[in-house]
Order: C-alpha cells, then sequence, then structure tokens
C-alpha cells in the first residue's frame, strides 16, 4: 500500500522548533513527528511512502522513501504541494498531512472503507479543542455528511449539523486516485493560478479541501471513514506540548 505524505512547508506556528528542520521532523514523545505517523502506517503494510519535500528538504529523509520536490513551497499550498507528486498519485493510495500524529486504529479505518474516496473524520472532534487556544475552533476542517456522502468540507463550514473534522488523512482507491486527478487536471484547465478557486483562494493558495469541495460539485462521491479519537494535529506550540503531556502520561500508564 501507498502513501503520500504531504511535508514541504515550514511550519511557521511552530517558531523556533522549526528554525532548523521542517515541521514534520520535530520531535514529540521522544521520536519525530513524522516517525509516529510512519509507524501507525507500517503496523497495516503501509510502507511504499512518497513524501513531498520543500523546506530544508535535506534534512527529511526515511529510509526507502521516494521524494517529490516542491520548490515553490514558499508561495503555494497543500493542493499544489502534493500535486508535485502527481506521477505517483495512484490508488489504492493513503494522503495525509505531516502534521498529524495517530494510531494504527485510525489507518484501519481508512483502509476498512468501502468508498472510492474516504476522509477520514473525527466524530469526537470537540474535545481536541477544549483549552486549545492558538488554534481555535474555527480552523478546523469540518464536514458536513447527507446520505452517507461528503457535501462540504474545510474551515468555512461551522460546527452546527457537522459530522466531524477531517484529520488530514484520506484513501483513495484506483478509480478514486483516478477521480482526483482528473478533478485537478480539469481545475488548472479553467483557473490561472491568482483566480479564484474555492471559498475565496485562489488555485495557487488552494487546500486539498478546496479540490473536495470542486469535485463534489463536478458529480463525485466522497465519503467518510469515521473515527472517534485516536489522532492529533501539530500545528502550535501549544499542540505540541499537549502532545507531549499526553504521550507521557501514556508512557507511564503503560
Amino acid at each position: 500500500m501507498k502513501a503520500i505524505i504531504i511535508a514541504a512547508g515550514r511550519g511557521s506556528r511552530l517558531e523556533h522548533h522549526t528554525d532548523e528542520r521542517p515541521k514534520c521532523m520535530v520531535r514529540v514523545g521522544g521520536r519525530s513527528i513524522l516517525d509516529h505517523q510512519l509507524e501507525a502506517y507500517r503496523a497495516h503494510g503501509v510502507d511504499d511512502l512518497h513524501i513531498i519535500r520543500g523546506y530544508l528538504a535535506d534534512r527529511l529523509v526515511v529510509e526507502g522513501a521516494t521524494y517529490h520536490a516542491n520548490p515553490g513551497w514558499p508561495d503555494n499550498n497543500i493542493l499544489q504541494s502534493l500535486f508535485c507528486a502527481d506521477e505517483a498519485l495512484t490508488g489504492p493510495m493513503l494522503v495525509s498531512y505531516s502534521d498529524i500524529v495517530f494510531t494504527p486504529e485510525v489507518v484501519k479505518a481508512a483502509l476498512d472503507t468501502e468508498h472510492d474516496i474516504a476522509l477520514v473524520v473525527d466524530r469526537h472532534w470537540h474535545t481536541s479543542y477544549e483549552g486549545r487556544t492558538d488554534h481555535p475552533v474555527e480552523q478546523a476542517e469540518l464536514t458536513r455528511v447527507e446520505k452517507g456522502h461528503v457535501q462540504r468540507v474545510g474551515k468555512h463550514v461551522g460546527p452546527e449539523g457537522a459530522l466531524g473534522e477531517f484529520i488530514g488523512l484520506a484513501y483513495f482507491s484506483e478509480r478514486g486516485a483516478r477521480a482526483l486527478r482528473e478533478a485537478f487536471a480539469a481545475a488548472r484547465d479553467t483557473y490561472a493560478p491568482d483566480d479564484i478557486f474555492q471559498n475565496g483562494r485562489t488555485f495557487q493558495k488552494a487546500y486539498l479541501c478546496d479540490l473536495f469541495e470542486f469535485m463534489i460539485q463536478r458529480g463525485t462521491a466522497i465519503g467518510t471513514a469515521p473515527i472517534e479519537g485516536g489522532w492529533r494535529e501539530i500545528d502550535t506550540v501549544e499542540d505540541l506540548h499537549a502532545v507531549e503531556v499526553s504521550l507521557s502520561g501514556e508512557a507511564t500508564s503503560s
């Protein structure tokens, strides 16, 4: 099984922690954020690793991984970064943000889906925002679902009526990956880099969720793989400290 990990950004909200390393290489619980993610992947045989690098690329090294360069990382965003690995975007595959840690059970939920495209969605998302001030709930990529399919997804979706938070991990079958590539090609042919694409963002600065909404508008069915916790995002120094405390507690209890 293949995993595509989007890891080109610096992560400036982690302040000095990313002065000398990419965001995903910041250490928490004695290991890098990326190491935690890879451990969960490998528990389910996900070992065909493709990593999109940008900021301090030479300091992001994983044995056996295939690398894809995003030289424009200071000026683009997650969507453009993902398609720096366009030749690798064939299913079945998992795609993940690189600043999240999750358990093997979360990976299993993604792999067990019957959908061609499934977004891993945390239905207990509220709990991860308790006491979290530097990354408020308004920044959660929430999902609205009807009849088993995603209708809206992104930071513009309000909490009312939302199923949960898209955690930054998604599954694509061969058919789903083809739909992803075709949608991006259609968007690229329609929108110039500085054109407004979705939700007020330009195509150059678009999020992955913006492409998901574009796909939904084109009639592509996107499902969910629901979970209840088992993951954390590390976007700020506050997040880093919270996950460190959480991992320390798990180590003590075990």
